[in-house]
């Protein structure tokens, strides 16, 4: 077992019978911890009982001791409130960890969150970045190359990127919800409407209209480069996720989303964007490469964060995702590599000149956000509760950089004339 200083338990119901069955637990902890009695005593309140059975040995520190707090209302029902073990030899886990309070813990959580939170996380609107950010870097470095951006062909895009990432989402789920992986997660789309059928409609409608809408652009710019790129970023997307082949399963998530996002989807955005009937073939130049090398990180670490929490459902349906494969603790230290990487990365490039002065230093004003994700990776990587939301601040930090580095290409743009 971990060893930890302060272990606190999931609250749950049990029937008297099954209460008294659980009355050699005190012996148990007392057991476990060398030198230690037991004591019980009875704490009576207006309309609940509750039965305090606690190690209280005489040789112990006072920083030392155990108690597993009972509680039963007029159902006959027992509720357990908290356990709490701190020995100094030895440890047990008695009940899954959950928090230290049952108003705290993430089984009432889950039971009080509303059907409007359900929905709005179903919707994954903040992750729609990852639509915005590869066409907007993309579109800046054309900027920067030729000094011209099409407002409709960029409008056109962004809609067909949403589309394109709706059919992920949608697939995503309806895929994980064969297999039973989204069983138990209530905001699953499948679960929420309570039918496959819909999504799974919804999902290919959505990609079939988003690769027409893309056709159309590379047609209008005359690119069939670009829509081979495109082509290949959407099949990283369908062999990651949809059968036969769920790339991810085998954890190999991680690559093929940093080259659909990242090389694939960025470099062709930028080709369509700065396309025109003048300029046909536009050269591949080291700074669109080198701005679709940091998008496609700050994509992946997304990903790579949006496994903490289901790790245990991973493992029950046989995904091997990274966390499943390396846990918690080596998976923070791949989280601060992967942001010092990032960084280190962003300052060689503006070095050899692959990136303007201002792309670096407007990108530097990131590093707080980045630092952010790293310090609540590290404090928070064993909490199922709160790790959950460290995926919204990598969502952050994607889309402040992106910003960041638009900002840096166009103003780089406007000093050179």
């Amino acid at each position: 077992m971990r060893e930890k200083t302060n272990d606190t338990f999931y609250c749950c119901k049990i029937t008297r019978q099954q209460c008294n069955m659980l009355k050699p637990l005190a012996a148990t902890l007392s057991s476990s911890c060398p030198g230690s009695g037991v004591g019980v005593h009875h704490e009576n309140f207006a309309k609940q009982r509750y039965l305090a059975r606690s190690c209280e040995g005489g040789r112990w520190p006072t920083a030392f001791g155990g108690s597993l707090h009972f509680c039963s209302n007029d159902q006959n029902f027992f509720q357990i409130r908290r356990i709490r073990i701190r020995c100094p030899t030895r440890r047990q886990h008695i009940f899954p960890k959950c928090t230290a309070d049952i108003s705290d813990s993430p089984c009432q959580e889950e039971k009080d969150v509303s059907k409007a939170t359900l929905i709005w996380r179903a919707i994954k609107l903040p992750i729609y970045s990852v639509a915005l950010v590869p066409l907007t870097v993309g579109g800046s470095v054309a900027y920067l190359q030729t000094g011209l951006f099409s407002v409709r062909r960029y409008l056109m895009l962004l809609a067909s990127s949403v589309l394109i990432i709706t059919w992920i989402n949608l697939s995503n789920d309806v895929y994980d919800f064969d297999i039973g992986a989204d069983k138990n997660k209530k905001e699953s789309v499948v679960n929420l409407v309570g039918s496959r059928s819909g999504p799974f409609i919804a999902a290919y409608l959505s990609l079939a209209l988003g690769f027409m809408g893309l056709t159309w652009v590379s047609a209008d710019a005359g690119s069939m480069r670009s829509l081979l790129l495109l082509a290949c970023a959407i099949t990283c997307g369908y062999i990651y996720q949809c059968p036969p082949f769920r790339l991810s399963y085998q954890g190999l998530g991680e690559p093929l989303c940093f080259a659909a996002f990242g090389p694939f989807a960025t470099t062709a955005f930028y080709l369509l964007l700065g396309s025109t009937s003048e300029i046909i073939f536009l050269p591949l130049t080291r700074t669109a490469l080198s701005a679709s090398l940091l998008v496609g990180v700050t994509t992946t670490l997304i990903l790579f964060c949006s496994h903490f929490h289901q790790i245990e459902e991973d493992m029950a349906v046989g995904k091997m995702s990274p966390l499943v494969r390396m846990g918690t603790e080596r998976a923070s230290v791949v989280v601060k590599g992967a942001i010092l990487t990032l960084y280190a990365v962003l300052f060689a490039l503006g070095f050899c000149r692959a990136l303007p002065l201002t792309c670096v230093v407007f990108c530097a004003l990131t590093l707080p956000i980045g630092k952010l994700v790293v310090s609540y990776v590290e404090e928070n990587h064993k909490d199922k509760g709160k790790i959950f939301i460290a995926k919204y601040y990598c969502v952050r930090l994607h889309a402040l950089f992106g910003a960041a580095m638009t900002a840096g290409l166009v103003y780089a743009r406007m000093l050179a004339k």
